[in-house]
């Protein structure tokens, strides 16, 4: 089953749209907004499902064409956004470009923070900055949508409570995040709103690509129509979802609708290309001694997707531009 949100209100307008992206119907009758199905969801996703096996079926009544320009992110806002460092590859990366050794625990440990989830871009919105010079920079990622998670939930529980899979374009301002970490306390102007595409998708509909814990399918970027990136999103995760939710609720219950991300998807085989431009400068100055791909410009076009093995797109694409803001 694929849900998405049409531009309506702060929470959007629940629909569930047709495996090939093309139709929709509306939910209404069954939910208001994604937020309610997921607050109900033991009572919401059945009838969301018939609703979703009618639209494959044939013509439902108020259906309409599915455009992509009338979609906002499938949680316009949600009561918390965790991101994860689920492809340690891409931090040791980050430490090695920059002479640091990489810890032995954050093998064992997943790193995680708290990112603003009071408003999320749509999936064709631009991407806003002042300034070139912050650093402007994408970040493809998987994420899920869990329902209510107890304290102290172990992976293997865990994996139970992911009910949706979406795709995530992280924007990160990278030229203020090293002054605010220096600080010690996190992150806040180095992560501007976050992207997620169209529709978010059941793990039952995603089949063998889904195994539970992680999707084992590749995640396509684009930079001005380049293609820079076919990273697979089911290699090198050291931390699949399951796991991720737990160490998220080692001290806490997470509410329904809470989002979590994988962080950056990352191939140690420098191959499948890069899902960042900070990978691309990190590669660039272990080898060359110095980065030379520039941080994203106004005027850049970044896109995101994911196709199944059938070339089919799974999400839909995000696909953005730099804009001045």
């Amino acid at each position: 089953m694929k849900l998405a949100s049409l531009n309506s209100g702060r929470d959007g307008q629940l629909v569930v749209v047709s495996s090939d992206l093309l139709r929709a119907a509306p939910a209404k009758d069954i939910a208001s907004t994604l937020q309610a199905a997921l607050d109900e969801w033991a009572l919401a996703a059945p009838r969301l499902l018939d609703l979703a096996a009618a639209l494959e079926a044939g013509p439902v009544e108020g259906e309409i064409l599915f455009n992509v320009s009338d979609a906002v992110s499938p949680l316009p806002r949600a009561y918390q956004w965790l991101d994860g460092s689920a492809y340690v590859n891409h931090v040791e990366l980050v430490r090695k470009a920059r002479g640091a050794v990489l810890p032995d625990s954050f093998w064992h440990d997943p790193l995680m923070y708290q990112g603003g989830s009071d408003g999320f871009l749509a999936p064709l919105a631009p991407i806003s900055a002042k300034d070139e010079a912050w650093g402007i920079d994408f970040e493809g990622e998987i994420a899920v949508v869990v329902d209510d998670v107890p304290l102290g939930v172990t992976p293997a529980q865990a994996a139970d409570h992911i009910k949706l899979v979406m795709l995530v374009n992280d924007v990160s301002l990278r030229g203020l995040i090293p002054g605010e970490l220096a600080k010690g306390f996190g992150f806040v102007h180095g992560k501007p709103p976050t992207a997620f595409g169209p529709v978010a998708v059941t793990p039952d509909a995603l089949g063998d690509a889904w195994d539970g814990g992680k999707l084992h399918l590749p995640l396509l970027s684009y930079l001005n129509d380049e293609k820079v990136g076919w990273t697979e999103a089911g290699i090198d995760m050291t931390f699949d979802f399951p796991t991720l939710i737990a160490h998220a609720a080692k001290t806490r219950p997470l509410t329904a609708g809470t989002i979590i991300g994988s962080g950056t998807v990352s191939n140690a085989d420098q191959a499948h290309g890069y899902s960042c431009i900070a990978e691309i400068r990190m590669i660039e100055t272990i080898r060359d001694g110095q980065p030379s791909t520039p941080f994203l410009r106004f005027g850049d076009r970044v896109k995101l997707e994911v196709l199944d093995g059938a070339g089919a797109s799974v999400f839909g694409a995000i696909e953005q531009v730099v804009e001045q803001g």
